[in-house]
């Protein structure tokens, strides 16, 4: 897949040059002379690259390519509606809310952000279920370096940043992140988020954990784009 050429680097990438120029060097100065799996793989066979390979490489990885316009397609304003699984009893009703999504490009599109905000029934201090401010955040990308699709989403329902990896597969339209995130101490919980494109103007959001034991869908919203 072609990707356009850049005119210049950018500060990132500038910072990043001399990182990666730090981190070859660095063999030089410490006491052990065995190279680092990482740095023997780099340089290859030929020895360490030039400080030109360097930026090239670095230069190609910065580029927007199919996967950030991928992306693109589910930017705009959207009204949600969600249904949440909070109930240890598989038989209880799910909770229900509804609220609006906007999802805007930044830095020329290498990255999507997400501001979401509504309101949401939770337990108040006296057990009774109140409605709820909810605000929350994502910012979306695809790592040409890792070549997966990554995520990061906060909400004022906690402090924790949960980090999320993902593929696509173009055949079902379908987006699937994974992650590990710590809700409450000393308790790690799996999490698989599925995004499905039903068309230009609908997709769901699925999420799955194994917070009571096996994996089950706790969560489920439904996005139509904002005329």
């Amino acid at each position: 897949m072609k990707t356009p050429t850049a005119s210049r680097p950018s500060a990132v990438c500038v910072v990043a040059f001399f990182l990666t120029l730090a981190f070859f060097a660095a063999p030089a100065f410490a006491q052990s002379t065995t190279p680092s799996p990482a740095a023997t793989a780099a340089a290859g066979k030929s020895g360490m690259p030039s400080e030109e390979e360097i930026m090239k490489q670095m230069m190609e990885l910065a580029q927007l390519n199919e996967n950030h316009k991928l992306l693109g397609t589910l930017a705009g304003t959207w009204d949600y509606t969600v249904k949440m699984w909070m109930s240890p009893d598989p038989k209880a009703a799910p909770t229900e809310a509804k609220g609006t999504a906007v999802r805007k490009p930044i830095m020329n599109g290498r990255y999507y952000i997400m501001e979401t905000g509504g309101k949401m029934q939770m337990p108040g201090a006296d057990g009774k279920m109140t409605d709820m401010d909810f605000e929350g955040r994502s910012i979306d990308g695809y790592d040409n370096v890792k070549k997966k699709f990554v995520s990061s989403w906060i909400d004022n329902m906690g402090t924790g940043i949960l980090l999320s990896e993902g593929t696509y597969d173009a055949a079902t339209k379908t987006f699937t992140y994974r992650s590990e995130g710590e809700f409450m101490p000393g308790m790690p919980t799996k999490i698989r988020e599925v995004i499905k494109v039903v068309d230009g103007d609908h997709h769901t959001f699925e999420w799955y954990d194994n917070a009571r034991g096996a994996e089950a869908k706790t969560m489920e919203i439904h996005y139509t784009r904002k005329k």
